[in-house]
């Protein structure tokens, strides 16, 4: 069987205030002539469809047309979950009706656990789609109180699963998690993807995949394997932040033999215009030929420049960011505390700023408290999204 996986196309994504809907379309139209030329047996999405709970009308009318032109008109399978961005409600709408045409989408985690069946001339394949779920939302579908943490939840359902798999088949997991070799802490790739949990709870061991022929993973946006060649995260199909400037886009072609070995290949996308920084001078940087991309510009002029974005953008028109390198020491070492402070998570962030106010440690009552209410905000902040990211003009120091 010929699998397509992708993942975390976060259709109606904002970067630095320009909505990447046209360049999502843009590598959606490659992958559809991918589709036509290969024609896998099924296509995988293992979540983040969508960049927020409720997204902009353009995004909606993209997936729809990708997706009525892939299950009705070419007639292959879709088979999807929902992310930790998506709403698993929003996704779930119609989806017993669009099981006759092939469109399966699983957005709300249901107990229990039944695979999608599909047949090709060696038998059945059994694909597990597991959206992405809160602990307790885990914990209260299976009645399993010591849930608590993604990596207890995913130990749960993997284990549940097991124990009615059917042996005769082929069995692929598609899920949405923050997987590790052993579920240690581990960075995430991209400063665009949002943290699953507060407090370092969100990290899942690849271990719990053992016995699934093929793990399909979304939600981490560089493409990789974890642990086994067979545990597999696809990346996003574009760059969603500078953070990502190294990444090589695109989605796996998974071939699926009889006796369940797997042969992977990387199919990669070209973007409409590539994400990258520029640096160097600005009289230098405005002797560069026109070039459309989104940059990131890191000026090296010691002294101030007066306009500086409105100067980039008559070389680089679609530039997201200026910043200019700090020239004194002591400007330098100031921002980079800044900086620092930047990239704490929320919690660690908090504790480090209670600490200075209140000359004592955070009490874990109080953390608790903390934690409870900024996952209430993050789930409201994903439910009205709107927030234009960076200002057009005016220059950061680094």
């Amino acid at each position: 069987m010929k699998i397509f996986h992708t993942a975390d196309w976060h259709l109606g994504k904002l970067v630095q205030g320009v909505y990447m809907t046209e360049d999502q379309q843009y590598v959606l139209e490659q992958f559809i002539k991918d589709v036509e030329a290969e024609k896998p047996d099924v296509i995988v999405i293992a979540g983040d469809l969508y960049d927020r709970a409720v997204p902009p009308t353009e995004a909606v009318q993209l997936l729809d047309s990708v997706l009525e032109t892939i299950v009705l008109q070419l007639k292959i399978p879709v088979l999807a979950v929902a992310g930790n961005h998506d709403s698993p409600s929003r996704l779930d709408f119609g989806s017993s009706i669009m099981k006759a045409s092939g469109l399966h989408i699983a957005g709300e985690l249901a107990y229990p656990f039944d695979p999608v069946v599909l047949r090709d001339e060696d038998g059945e394949v059994h694909f597990h789609l597991i959206p992405y779920a809160e602990p307790g939302k885990v914990r209260y579908l299976l009645g399993d109180d010591p849930i608590k943490t993604h990596d207890e939840a995913m130990r749960k359902i993997t284990e549940t699963i097991r124990a009615t798999m059917n042996p005769s088949a082929r069995h692929v997991f598609v899920g949405h998690a923050f997987v590790t070799p052993g579920g240690e802490a581990q960075d995430n790739t991209s400063d665009s993807e949002r943290p699953l949990s507060i407090g370092g709870a969100e990290h899942v061991s690849a271990k719990h995949f053992h016995g699934f022929h093929y793990t399909a993973l979304g939600h981490l946006h560089q493409a990789h394997h974890v642990g086994n060649e067979t545990v597999r995260y696809a990346g996003s199909p574009l760059k969603y932040s500078i953070s990502e400037e190294r990444h090589n886009k695109g989605y796996f072609m998974v071939q699926l033999d009889k006796l369940g070995g797997v042969t992977i290949e990387k199919k990669e996308l070209v973007p409409r215009r590539d994400m990258r920084t520029v640096e160097g001078l600005m009289a230098d940087i405005e002797r560069h030929p026109i070039n459309d991309d989104y940059v990131f510009v890191r000026l090296l002029d010691e002294a101030p420049v007066l306009s500086p974005m409105e100067r980039v953008r008559s070389v680089y028109p679609n530039a997201m960011h200026v910043e200019r390198k700090a020239a004194v020491s002591g400007l330098a070492g100031e921002s980079s505390a800044v900086d620092g402070r930047a990239r704490m998570d929320e919690l660690s962030l908090f504790k480090a700023f209670y600490k200075e106010v209140r000359g004592t440690e955070l009490s874990t009552e109080t953390e608790r408290l903390f934690i409870e209410t900024l996952q209430e905000i993050h789930k409201k902040e994903g439910e009205r999204h709107e927030t234009v990211e960076a200002c057009d003009d005016g220059v950061r120091a680094v």
